[in-house]
């Protein structure tokens, strides 16, 4: 099981970018996946959350309203799409995967069983 998370660069406030989050070795619609954040000195975070079919979501209330979570199960990826960016939303926003049959969603990283390597995302005028 390997995620590679991607798309993460600099950005300016109130700009937007689009995180990506690609499965190898399963099939990416048998997991449930979360986004996650860490920023410089501060304990990880999480950011938005999807169960297998998509048809569920959940976000924390920082980012509710600007960030969009999906999922395109036939291209094994997840997606976070974030807009109006602010300055703290800058960190190393990883992807994680659990497998699950119940059809939920889950927000908090001991949940997880994978985890990518990380995007750096800074946002910086």
């Amino acid at each position: 099981v390997q995620l590679q998370a991607s798309g993460g660069g600099l950005v300016q406030p109130g700009g937007s970018l689009r995180l990506s989050c690609v499965a190898s070795g399963f099939t990416l619609d048998d997991y449930a996946i979360g986004w996650f954040r860490q920023a410089p000195g501060k304990e990880r975070e999480g950011v938005a959350c999807i169960n297998r079919g998509g048809s569920s979501t959940y976000y924390e209330d920082s980012v509710k309203g600007r960030f969009t979570i999906s999922r395109d199960n036939a291209e094994n990826t997840v997606y976070l799409r974030m807009n109006s960016l602010k300055l703290e939303d800058t960190g190393v926003y990883y992807c994680a995967a659990r497998a699950d049959r119940g059809g939920g969603y889950f927000r908090y990283s001991s949940d997880y069983e994978s985890w990518g390597q990380g995007t750096l995302v800074t946002v910086s005028s």
